[in-house]
């Protein structure tokens, strides 16, 4: 049934838990979360059309300022995202994010440019990242892992895990995301 529908729907949906319009969609821009995906997506839609993407590059990078998201087109990023909270959030451009994610305010996902690490993350299906999370390097998140708020995260997590702390500590747990992640797409 999803199937249908497009990535911005899926991306609202996780907010609502409904089927939204494009006019209904339009509406709910009212919330900086929503209204910064919105723009964000359409900057990823016209990436490659000449003029469009000026333009939605250029509303982009407004809204970057205003929200205080620093999130770019070429960052890869599944259905079903979903921000907490507006404020303070950094993505490197080359990071990978899977479906159905999470991410809350004061977040950063970097690149780190030298050392065994170096490179930027990609991070699997729901995924929840909790407030003032820091993940760096070319490290892998598996899928249905919850990284708690303030972890520091610079090696690979298995699926299944939550992660905790500085130096963080996975532990493993079966239902990791259970009741964080919910109206997954």
């Amino acid at each position: 049934m999803a199937e249908k529908y497009s990535t911005l729907q899926k991306d609202f949906f996780r907010e609502s838990g409904k089927w939204l319009s494009t006019f209904q969609i339009w509406k709910k821009c009212i919330n900086p979360n929503l209204h910064f995906i919105y723009v964000l997506r359409m900057a990823q839609k016209y990436r490659k059309t000449p003029g469009f993407n000026t333009f939605w590059r250029i509303v982009l990078r407004h809204y970057q300022i205003k929200y205080g998201f620093q999130i770019y087109p070429e960052t890869e990023i599944g259905e079903g995202f979903y921000l907490g909270h507006w404020g303070s959030l950094v993505i490197n451009p080359q990071t990978v994010i899977g479906k159905n994610c999470n991410i809350a305010q004061g977040v950063t996902i970097g690149r780190q440019n030298r050392g065994k690490n170096e490179g930027s993350p990609v991070i699997g299906n729901e995924v929840w990242i909790g407030a003032n999370a820091v993940i760096v390097g070319a490290v892998t998140i598996g899928n249905n892992v919850l990284i708690v708020p303030n972890s520091y995260v610079n090696f690979d997590v298995p699926s299944n895990s939550v992660v905790i702390g500085n130096p963080a500590k996975i532990i493993p747990a079966d239902n990791a995301t259970r009741e964080y992640i919910n109206r997954k797409v």
